[in-house]
């Protein structure tokens, strides 16, 4: 029996992530921008992660490589699920607040729309866990990346590593003037 994951998983995040080696962008934009896809993707409400991303790639502009921040945010998707407790445990311990108890019948109350105010305010620890730990995440995983990008990218990149380098030397250009 053949695992079909492996081409699924290089056709939606290797073959990505070798697209944007290739193009040349900066490995230190690179590092920023995945560690701060990974970060607003681990976000512990669900479906919230894309408009995140959307957000920073709009107000960082040519800070952050958007297909990277996206990217990365698709990676952590299940990363984002498996951490949603953690986050919740975090806030609880940062606000002092009482332990929620993680039942089929809270789950429930969620799922029916029938959440109580212990719901909603585990949802209020989970963010606050979430924002405590996020500046220390993105630095973490920037400081992670960022010798990985140096090494990748000139690997990959078939541009110049730089947008202040030109392509064309500026003494192999030559300005052809008409006589009026």
């Amino acid at each position: 029996m053949k695992i079909r994951m492996f081409p699924w998983f290089n056709k939606k995040v290797v073959d990505p992530l070798v697209q944007i080696l290739r193009r040349g962008a900066e490995p230190k934009q690179l590092a920023f921008s995945v560690a701060l896809g990974l970060t607003l993707g681990v976000f512990p409400i669900c479906g919230v992660t894309v408009f995140l991303c959307g957000m920073a790639i709009t107000l960082l502009g040519s800070l952050c490589h958007a297909p990277s921040v996206m990217l990365a945010n698709f990676v952590a998707t299940p990363i984002e699920l498996s951490l949603v407790v953690p986050f919740l445990r975090f806030g609880e311990v940062i606000s002092g607040g009482p332990h929620f108890p993680l039942t089929s019948d809270a789950l429930k109350k969620v799922l029916t729309g029938h959440a109580s105010q212990d719901v909603l305010l585990s949802i209020v620890h989970a963010l606050l866990g979430w924002l405590v730990a996020a500046p220390f995440i993105l630095t973490i995983l920037y400081v992670i990346f960022l010798p990985i990008f140096k090494y990748l990218v000139p690997k990959f990149s078939t541009l110049p590593s730089s947008p202040n380098k030109p392509l064309i030397s500026h003494t192999d250009v030559r300005l052809k003037v008409r006589d009026v």
